[in-house]
């Protein structure tokens, strides 16, 4: 245990710790209906996430009857509105997550968050799910001046906790990119909100299943 590579594993939240599709989903089908415009399957909406909440309704607004950027500026603030209101109904940490943090921590790692999403979102979010005192810190993409995919708030990550050899595991490019610049390796997942093939995110290593981290990072080394 002591000779584990890693003090620190940062995780990004959407799609990598969490599986919060349908709640997003939820308030972008929340707008649309506001707008008078029908409701889209979370099949449909779930390859459109990842790209951050306003992306999310560009596209959902687009596959409607389309949108311009006035029409997103006036309905944006409905769906932070609902989302933030609407956090966990089925938000769920994805599978063998939990175990793969309890193996972290008795070999010694820090955990902690870095995302996009906004700080107080996340924040209440992973209070909701019972969870805050499993992380050292989180930090959001309003958090620092600038986000992911700058080194900055990777950088601030470390720092709060502690400093010391860190990975990184997101689902997106920014996630990887962020890690490079921040010169640390990173961990695709692939069962996060995907974009395309995970193989374009650039990893360093990549997992199926949390079952696979610990061995995953071990190999990192």
């Amino acid at each position: 245990m002591a000779n584990f590579p890693f003090r620190i594993v940062g995780f990004d939240l959407d799609g990598t710790l969490f599986d919060t599709a349908a709640d997003i989903a939820a308030a972008a089908n929340h707008v649309l209906v506001s707008a008078g415009r029908a409701p889209l399957p979370i099949a449909t909406l779930r390859p459109m996430i990842g790209l951050g909440g306003r992306h999310l309704l560009e596209q959902a607004l687009i596959a409607t009857g389309g949108c311009d950027a006035a029409m997103l500026d006036r309905l944006f603030p409905q769906w932070l509105d609902y989302y933030g209101d609407n956090l966990v109904h089925e938000t769920r940490p994805f599978p063998g997550l939990l175990d793969a943090m309890d193996a972290l921590d008795t070999r010694g790692v820090r955990l902690a968050i870095c995302t996009n999403k906004r700080e107080r979102f996340a924040v209440d979010l992973v209070a909701q799910l019972g969870l805050t005192e499993r992380f050292a810190c989180i930090i959001g993409g309003d958090t620092m001046a600038e986000a992911k995919p700058s080194a900055i708030p990777i950088l601030e990550m470390i720092r709060r906790c502690g400093g010391g050899q860190t990975a990184f595991v997101g689902d997106s490019i920014f996630d990887t990119g962020a890690a490079r610049n921040a010169g640390i390796p990173s961990v695709a997942c692939e069962f996060g909100f995907l974009t395309g093939p995970v193989e374009e995110l650039g990893a360093d290593a990549m997992i199926g299943h949390y079952d696979q981290l610990i061995a995953a990072l071990e190999r990192l080394a």
